[in-house]
């Protein structure tokens, strides 16, 4: 397929443009280069004949309309937003107009394509949101593809937000599209403001490592590799209108979490030991939701997917990721709000 994918420049977009390469996609990468992109993500990529880069934004309708145009895509995998809660919480006014208004243009755009192409039925418009626009959970159950909407902090609105234009588009126009909605992703090339780089970056330096609360918050955690496959597989063998829960299957309380890096550090890097000395508790998130988990059966019943990394795995190769790229990481340590404590506005 050629496909078009937004945000491909950043954490999960830039996997997906990796491995959808690497399985003989033509891709074209969409990304508006905000502070949280980097094309060293895809520099193993960027020479390839299946691989191009359109330098454009999603708000931006004409610079969409041009691009369409130029290449025809079979398929749109929409990854570009803002995506850090504390960010929201400091200056939703991004996240309105990225995640709502750059969505309802993004989809206009893969609408005229679409009915110019004469509505071929194998156009995909794929949407990749998360598990936040589903809320909080107490100590038990799982989200599924039916659970209410009920988002609690202006970026995890603003998804829910994007998620009902999207399948508006679809009841509305016909626009053949499916979504998925994911748990926490962690990885080779995170940036460095999301808990596990945060993690591992300040023990490295020695810095205290900031632990919202107690660390009593639960996640579920999905190997960003992982998460690539499991949009590739929904992208081409998805239901149109459908969606799936994408989860690691690996929840763990951010508490336990920050200790396991620490021990991997005290292994891999012992001239710092022990590390779990710097964890510092910090004055928690404003409405921070107490745990997420998805259960991911439909997609593994009807698609045949499930996760293949352990946590422990996962964390693993993370933090030796990060530390044999120094040279990836230490740039984006001066990138704005980076090492900075967000989201005290509220």
């Amino acid at each position: 397929m050629k496909i078009l994918i937004t945000g491909g420049a950043g954490f999960i977009g830039s996997a997906v443009v990796r491995l959808a390469v690497a399985r003989g996609h033509h891709v074209i990468n969409l990304d508006a280069l905000t502070y949280a992109a980097n094309l060293a993500n895809v520099a193993s990529v960027g020479n390839s004949p299946l691989y191009h880069f359109e330098q454009a934004d999603i708000r931006d309708r004409a610079a969409l309309a041009r691009i369409f145009t130029a290449h025809a895509p079979d398929a749109v995998m929409h990854l570009a937003a803002e995506s850090h809660v504390d960010r929201s919480i400091d200056g939703p006014g991004d996240f309105i107009e990225t995640n709502i208004t750059g969505t309802f243009n993004l989809l206009e755009a893969a609408r005229a394509h679409w009915q110019a192409q004469g509505r071929p039925d194998g156009f995909r418009f794929h949407h990749i949101s998360t598990d936040e626009v589903f809320g909080s959970l107490g100590p038990t159950g799982q989200f599924t593809e039916t659970t209410p909407y009920d988002p609690r902090s202006p970026y995890s609105a603003s998804k829910a937000a994007s998620d009902h234009l999207v399948r508006a588009w679809h009841e509305t126009y016909g626009l053949p599209v499916v979504l998925t909605n994911c748990s926490n992703n962690y990885g080779p090339f995170h940036f460095p403001e999301k808990l596990i780089p945060v993690v591992i970056l300040n023990a490295l330096h020695g810095r205290p490592i900031p632990v919202y609360g107690q660390g009593e918050n639960v996640r579920d955690w999905l190997y960003v590799e992982d998460h690539a496959a499991a949009l590739l597989l929904a992208l081409e063998k998805g239901v149109p209108g459908r969606s799936y829960a994408i989860g690691g299957e690996n929840e763990r309380r951010n508490i336990d979490l920050v200790r396991t890096i620490c021990t991997l550090l005290d292994e891999m890097r012992p001239s710092g030991a022990p590390h779990d000395r710097l964890i510092t508790f910090v004055t928690d998130r404003p409405g921070h939701d107490a745990r997420y988990a998805i259960d991911p059966s439909r997609i593994r019943d009807e698609l045949g997917w499930s996760p293949s990394v352990t946590v422990e795995e996962g964390l693993r190769r993370t933090v030796r990721w990060y530390l044999d790229n120094e040279d990836w990481w230490r740039p984006l340590l001066d990138r704005q709000g980076v090492g900075e404590r967000l989201g005290t506005k509220a």
